[in-house]
């Protein structure tokens, strides 16, 4: 096995270990992109345990900047360790902007030094950077139609996507110190901070769940207006993952106190059957 194919099934091996959701769409993808998309999940995998790994700012921020460091020398033609050596390949193969993965490290360098967002703008950019720049680099992997509303589209879908987490992530989140709902939609609803520690499941709890769903679902609703402008695999890749999390957001709208004692997820049986519908719904499409 040669060293570059050793190095691509390292990140798969990463990806089906942590990608518990976005794993199932991968699988549809013709082989030399699903390799490339492996690099990229790999190397954002990467850069995301160093920010949840508990350390202090000072040593998570050394880590995040020999990251960067090997970024840079990975885009200059020297990467070093599998996922530099297959995020090389995958850069060259498909035209990556170099950029999008600066702004994916500057986004979770943020949950180092954030623990609060003051106003949905401050986290629609959170969400961009950690979430809507991995939608534009899988486009580029898949090859799409269409440009600027593409990419427009992809953004808006990463956006869907880690509200989605936002909302599910709730009590892991209050572990590590952290709480992504807006100060000013807490103050809005009536809703402290405080009664998230507290699992208070109250009417303004309810409201403000409602308000934070509706939100994702209008993402959602132009996230998917991608899915035409992409080749039918990619569609379909696509289309799996951005069912799983609205799945999952219909569980948390239907049960919005779930989250104040549990992640909400669903089976390998429920993302097995999505992924067969949205199979199939990329043919007609």
């Amino acid at each position: 096995m040669s060293e570059l194919s050793a190095a691509y099934r390292h990140c798969q091996a990463l990806t089906r270990r942590e990608a518990k959701n976005f794993y199932y769409g991968f699988m549809l993808l013709p082989a030399a992109q699903r390799r490339a998309i492996y690099a990229a999940y790999a190397f954002a995998r990467e850069c995301d345990d160093i920010v949840d790994a508990g350390l202090p700012v000072e040593e998570a921020s050394a880590r995040l900047a020999a990251q960067r460091e090997l970024l840079a020398r990975c885009l200059e033609g020297s990467p070093q360790g599998p996922v530099f050596l297959a995020l090389a390949d995958a850069v060259r193969r498909y035209g990556i902007p170099h950029d999008y993965f600066y702004r994916l490290i500057e986004g979770v360098e943020a949950d180092l030094t954030v623990r609060r967002y003051a106003t949905f703008e401050e986290l629609k950019r959170y969400c961009y950077l950690v979430a809507s720049v991995v939608g534009l680099i899988s486009i580029e992997i898949f090859g799409y139609r269409g440009g600027e509303l593409a990419r427009g589209h992809a953004a808006d879908l990463g956006v869907a996507l880690q509200l989605t987490n936002i909302l599910r992530d709730v009590q892991e989140d209050l572990q590590r110190g952290r709480v992504y709902l807006p100060e000013e939609e807490l103050v809005r609803f009536g809703y402290k901070p405080d009664f998230l520690r507290r699992g208070v499941a109250n009417e303004a709890f309810h409201q403000l769940m409602a308000y934070q769903v509706a939100r994702a679902e209008d993402y959602y609703e132009r996230g998917r207006m991608l899915l035409p402008l992409l080749p039918r695999r990619a569609r379909a890749c696509v289309g799996v993952m951005a069912g799983i999390y609205r799945t999952i957001l219909d569980d948390i709208s239907r049960r919005p106190d779930t989250v104040l004692r549990r992640r909400v997820s669903l089976s390998a049986g429920q993302k097995l059957a999505l992924a067969g519908r949205e199979l199939v719904r990329s043919l007609v499409l």
